[in-house]
């Protein structure tokens, strides 16, 4: 699922518009209902979030009041290097969102255009790598349910191959590995434009639309 907040990519690491918000309370209403009460058709026992703003109010606003821990997690950021989507130092994050835990984030976070940060290069081979390492991970985690915030960009051309419009969302149920690769499986009742219905039905390949390397600016 995700929210998206402005259309000015130049932003740093931005907040939730104000329709964002509103987005936020839709995905509550619907999708809390589901997850509470003595017969939840989802069992949820852990909230990750992308280390980025944007995901991580988003999570607060829906979920906040559940008692459910939030982790964040490195791995589900988005795709490209514009300042929108880079994320904020970490120490920042922590005073500003205590809530959340950041422990386990990857120390080179928010870096992607470094060597340091070679494996969240926006690039079709570091994107759909980092899609099978967030997938082997939640496989082995212990929770019966797990709820991802993440952005539509890495969740269409690294996991899932689904559209994802602001605040909607899909659930997905892990199953073996095949070839060394992890599968998913989309449950019916989000399987056409997301619980939400706000979606795209369509389906698109791993890896579309990204490049294979990264171009290297030219220099006079």
């Amino acid at each position: 699922m995700l929210t998206i907040t402005t259309q000015d990519y130049t932003i740093p690491d931005p907040e939730l518009s104000v329709l964002g918000r509103s987005q936020c309370n839709s995905l509550k209403q619907n999708l809390v209902p589901k997850i509470t009460g003595p017969n939840p058709e989802l069992e949820v026992g852990l909230i990750i979030v992308s280390p980025m703003r944007r995901t991580i109010e988003t999570a607060l606003l829906a979920f906040g009041d559940l008692g459910i821990p939030f982790e964040a997690h490195a791995g589900w950021q988005e795709n490209s290097t514009q300042p929108c989507d880079t994320g904020s130092p970490i120490p920042s994050l922590k005073s500003e969102f205590p809530q959340v835990n950041f422990d386990h984030v990857d120390p080179v976070y928010p870096d992607k255009t470094s060597p340091s940060g070679k494996k969240y290069f926006n690039t079709k081979q570091a994107i759909m790598a980092r899609g099978q390492e967030v997938l082997r991970d939640l496989k082995q985690r212990k929770e019966k349910a797990i709820i991802v915030v993440s952005h539509s960009g890495f969740l269409r051309a690294g996991v899932t191959g689904r559209w994802y419009m602001n605040a909607d969302y899909r659930v997905f149920d892990i199953a073996d590995q095949d070839e060394g690769n992890v599968k998913i499986q989309e449950r019916e009742w989000t399987a056409k434009e997301g619980g939400l219905g706000w979606s795209f039905e369509e389906r698109v390949e791993l890896g579309d639309g990204l490049v294979d390397e990264i171009e290297e600016p030219v220099l006079d």
